[in-house]
């Protein structure tokens, strides 16, 4: 190692520190690789870490046994670079902040003559925008209320109908359509929408009211309804007084870390009012690093397809790449954007009120999940599996073939990470591979989990190993399989037995036992998502055969036609050509010449 270290460039790029087993321990970026990775060391009387560093290097560098690097352009390619390894690698050494959320915006084009407030995550194209949030939760609670209250246009169907409606006969609508308001009139209930969704306290107000009169009329489930609305808007924002009176737009960012777990913690100021907040939880805190974790937490949140973007981002802390980082977003969002840790004054009062709900979030969250510290101490995890995810495919004799991967995250399923795979392989084994390997090659977008949980045994668990360590990913895997006799997996009630596999033990647990219970949870939802598509898409398939029977097609030329070309879709992409090559001129005159 010290020969490549030697031989460094002095240009920019990324590098890379390996254990003697070739597992990925730190990535770091460099404006001079040679620079910076020779403060590492110290090089008499022999290569040896260089004392002044932190523990946490120390510790890592004391692993080390190789060093790799990748040369870029500048300082930014690197930056973006080693951002994006981090995420898709999860290196040991490096803190690895989880916000693959987009979160959504209120928006109104104004070019219509009667517009309607939609929600939106990505950017609409239209000079006439203008959006309202980011709001990481609430979002529709506020933009129902506001159809509640005001007499908008109700639907995007409404204003192309030529007559008034049911939401105009209860007053819920204006009737554009027929010209009963004006274009101007109209002008002014929007305006009035849009201050109420900067000064909510008026539709909290005005929805209060309507949930008064719901219930003295004892329509009780609809006063339920609007209490509960009241409560997403009112979670919308922290409370405060703070108020910049210059109408600023800004951004605040408090990351705060304790020994068991951290926060980050955002506030979003439009027009110089508080107008949505959020949180959100990460682990690996003996890896934290402050100039790691802004980075991360900034370049993560900014994604390239924003609807808006602030000029002014404010942190907690100043962190060493500040300027490098703004550099970037600017040329993200082609408009200068500016990184400060002010120390006084109205913007340090935001700081300091996001410091101060950071500490409270972790004093909530100090109950343990026993159960997950209890699974990585049982299979000798290297982190506790806060975020799982696990796998399982379905088929009937090859037949709508397919896998789901389910997400279990801090003691709950996150269904809007579950995904399912439309899978080519005929066996099992290669559907596994199939399906392992694209959700890999997913990680530049989602970062991988704490644990993977395979169904099947030794084989799948050997399989996603090779699969990880070929891309250089750290993850761990555990297989749960029934046990087999004679071959067979034994499945008679009563007798059925779960074993849970580890790359070097496996474990036959009580069926009493809360650990196995709780792989088993994930297991079985995996193939409860599985089996539920693979209903619905043989549903389909089945409805596609039927066709191509009635067009006096067998199916014995059907399954080779599946079998050759993977799915009914590619059926139908295939040229005449190759329908003919795979079965014969007539099969392939009456599927592309009819």
């Amino acid at each position: 190692m010290i020969e490549t270290i030697r031989k460094l460039p002095s240009s920019a790029g990324v590098y890379q520190y390996f254990d003697a087993n070739g597992k990925l321990l730190y990535v770091g970026k460099a404006k001079n690789l040679k620079n910076r990775v020779k403060s590492y060391w110290r090089f008499t009387p022999s290569l040896h870490p260089n004392p002044k560093l932190s523990a946490r290097i120390l510790k890592m560098l004391g692993e080390t046994s190789k060093l790799e690097y990748i040369v870029v352009d500048d300082e930014k390619d690197a930056l973006i670079l080693e951002n994006s390894l981090i995420k898709q690698l999860k290196p040991k050494y490096n803190i690895l902040l989880r916000d693959d959320k987009t979160y959504p915006y209120i928006y109104i084009d104004e070019k219509e003559d009667f517009p309607r407030f939609e929600i939106t995550r990505k950017v609409i194209k239209s000079k006439k925008v203008s959006y309202y949030g980011p709001f990481p939760s609430g979002a529709k609670a506020l933009l129902d209320s506001i159809y509640e209250i005001y007499p908008l246009v109700q639907k995007k169907s409404c204003i192309k109908g030529q007559k008034a409606c049911l939401f105009y006969q209860i007053k819920k609508c204006l009737a554009p359509c027929e010209g009963k308001v004006s274009k101007d009139e109209y002008a002014k209930i929007v305006q009035e929408v849009k201050d109420a969704i900067h000064k909510r306290d008026i539709i909290i107000s005005k929805l209060e009211a309507k949930m008064m009169e719901y219930a003295s009329s004892e329509r009780f489930e609809e006063a339920a309804t609007i209490r509960d609305k009241i409560v997403a808007i009112q979670g919308l924002s922290l409370s405060s007084d703070i108020d910049l009176a210059n109408g600023l737009d800004v951004d605040v960012f408090a990351i705060l870390n304790t020994p068991q777990r951290g926060v980050i913690v955002r506030i979003f100021m439009r027009d110089g009012k508080i107008v949505s907040s959020s949180h959100s939880y990460f682990r690996n805190s003996q890896m934290y690093d402050v100039n790691e974790a802004y980075k991360q937490a900034l370049l993560e949140f900014y994604s390239v397809d924003m609807p808006q973007v602030v000029k002014h981002i404010i942190t907690a802390d100043e962190f060493e790449d500040s300027k490098e980082v703004a550099s970037v977003l600017s040329e993200r969002y082609s408009k200068k954007i500016d990184i400060s840790t002010p120390k006084r004054g109205a913007k340090a009062n935001l700081v300091k009120l996001a410091m101060t709900n950071a500490k409270e979030l972790l004093k909530e969250s100090r109950v343990s999940n026993d159960i997950e510290e209890q699974i990585k101490e049982l299979f000798a995890l290297s982190e506790t599996p806060y975020r799982v995810e696990s796998f399982d495919n379905s088929h009937m004799q090859g037949v709508a073939t397919v896998g789901g991967m389910v997400v279990w995250d801090e003691g709950k399923w996150d269904k809007n990470s579950y995904r399912r795979y439309e899978l080519q392989a005929r066996d099992e084994y290669g559907q596994m591979k199939e399906m392992l390997t694209r959700r890999i090659v997913g990680f530049d977008e989602s970062s991988p989990p704490n644990l993977w949980i395979l169904d099947g045994g030794m084989a799948n668990l050997k399989l996603a190993k090779m699969l990880l360590d070929e891309y250089g990913v750290n993850l761990d895997v555990i297989a749960i399989a029934k046990e087999k006799l004679d071959a067979k997996a034994h499945r008679a009630k009563g007798s059925a037995k779960d074993i849970i596999y580890t790359l070097d033990n496996k474990f036959e647990l009580k069926p009493t036992d809360k650990r196995l219970q709780w792989v088993q949870r994930q297991r079985d939802e995996a193939h409860r998502y599985a089996i539920s598509y693979h209903k619905n898409k043989k549903r389909k398939d089945d409805m596609k055969i039927s066709l191509l029977q009635k067009k006096g097609i067998g199916m014995a030329t059907i399954t080779k036609l599946i079998n050759c070309l993977g799915s009914f879709d590619n059926i139908e992409k295939a040229n005449y050509e190759e329908i003919k090559s795979i079965t014969n001129k007539k099969i392939a005159d009456i599927l592309k010449k009819n």
